[in-house]
């Protein structure tokens, strides 16, 4: 397991343009590099993840860095009714952890063609493939998602596939406000959606939060990129 970052360096709040900055001298000449964000649901890791990609793609005439969310990987509805799991969509049990493993894996060694990964689409609650498109000319791809950092197969392997891993920092007062209003714009009552987000994704962000002292950078979810 790699070394953890220092007590010194969590309390740190980092400004925008120290990670995108931190994020470019991750890099390697001729080689591709993986960072990690994770966090809690509701935590702001999607926004911080798309605007360190853009923030890196901005100072280059090329698209750098590229953006890999981890959600394509939920299993189908149907496959998660066939499993008694539907009502539990979003726990650790309810993804294709082997199969983004794997792409994780394709993604440090394929660089001389596009390579093509699933989305997540919340109006239809349902994956798309190959909506997402790392292309050769990425050297940085920031992969975003719940469980970057569980200790458990097959997620256990992702930490040693990553260049870092950035855990994404949010009270859960303002990860419940925000998720009550994720639940509702798609469809849930409003008593549904606190249902939801207080039991589901409160019992996922036991777990999530468990595996921060993993992290080698705490980076606020509340300050914009």
């Amino acid at each position: 397991m790699r070394r953890c970052a220092s007590p010194s360096w969590r309390s740190r709040r980092w400004r925008p343009e120290l990670l995108v900055e931190r994020a470019l001298t991750l890099a390697t000449p001729g080689s591709r590099v993986i960072i990690g964000i994770t966090g809690s649901p509701g935590a702001g890791k999607t926004t911080l993840a798309r605007e360190l990609v853009a923030g890196i793609n901005s100072g280059s005439d090329v698209a750098r860095a590229a953006y890999l969310p981890m959600d394509g990987f939920h299993l189908a509805n149907v496959t998660l009714d066939r499993l008694g799991l539907r009502g539990r969509k979003g726990a650790i049990e309810t993804f294709d952890g082997w199969g983004f493993v794997a792409l994780l894996e394709r993604l440090l060694v394929e660089r001389d063609h596009d390579v093509f990964a699933p989305s997540f689409e919340r109006t239809v609650d349902e994956g798309i493939a190959g909506e997402v498109v790392i292309p050769p000319e990425a050297d940085i791809v920031v992969v975003e998602g719940n469980y970057l950092l569980v200790d458990r197969p097959p997620w256990d392997r992702i930490a040693g596939l990553l260049a870092e891993t950035w855990f994404c920092e949010t009270g859960a007062d303002e990860r419940l406000a925000r998720l009550v209003v994720r639940h509702s714009e798609h469809g849930r009552s409003p008593e549904a959606a606190l249902e939801w987000a207080s039991t589901v994704d409160g019992a996922n962000a036991l777990l999530i939060e468990a595996t921060k002292e993993r992290a080698d950078l705490v980076v606020s979810g509340t300050a914009a990129i």
